[in-house]
């Protein structure tokens, strides 16, 4: 697998263009507190059922330092976690969590500055009944992601790299990023005129 840190400076993005679509997860999916730091990192899946909890609170426990805590949530009704779940999640290392339920406890956690990108915020807590397995592929915000997918999150968005294509993205990414270093406004603004002139021109448009 890729060194994780090359992609510390990647933009959601800059990989989404290389990716496409359906490797972007849904617009719902949003950092719960503002401007949070870019993660990068192996996806450790979770699922959990409608109104339950109890395979998040496990995984906090055995997720790497470094993994991204990817959870496909059952609903939006009661909350997967709250701070102090978030603070056990934080001290092990994990980058963050993305998910397409939703949390409590959002002052907390903004607070210790944990990185969380779900759909909401919701004060009721879910139940811990339901036992399953961890690290299966899970369905979150419309993308299929499976354990060791490289999930990099910022406000941007949330863009899963599948792990056979790691290597390949990454190096498309810096190529991508390399050009455009090297371009001025003004050069793009040429050839953006060039191009947007010629579709114009081809489909009929006259103005």
């Amino acid at each position: 697998m890729n060194d994780i840190t090359a992609y510390d400076g990647i933009s959601p993005t800059t990989l989404a263009e290389l990716l496409g679509r359906e490797h972007v997860m849904d617009i719902g999916i949003r950092p719960l507190w503002p401007s949070p730091p870019r993660i990068a990192g192996p996806a450790f899946t979770v699922r959990c059922p409608p109104g339950d909890n109890l395979m998040l609170h496990a995984a906090i426990h055995r997720a790497e330092p470094g993994s991204v805590v990817v959870i496909e949530a059952g609903d939006v009704d009661f909350a997967l976690a709250g701070g102090n779940v978030c603070a056990v999640a934080q001290r092990r290392g994990i980058a963050g969590f993305v998910t397409d339920g939703v949390l409590r406890d959002l002052a907390e956690v903004r607070e210790m500055g944990f990185p969380v990108f779900a759909r909401g915020v919701m004060p009721v807590p879910g139940t811990k009944k339901a036992v399953g397995p961890l690290n299966v592929p899970v369905r979150c915000g419309g993308v299929e992601v499976h354990p060791g997918d490289i999930v990099v999150a910022d406000e941007e968005g949330v863009v899963v790299i599948p792990s056979a294509r790691g290597d390949q993205v990454l190096l498309g990414a810096r190529e991508k990023l390399a050009k455009e270093a090297r371009e001025t406004l003004d050069s793009w603004q040429e050839a953006h005129r060039a191009r947007i002139d010629t579709i114009l021109a081809e489909g009929g448009f006259t103005g």
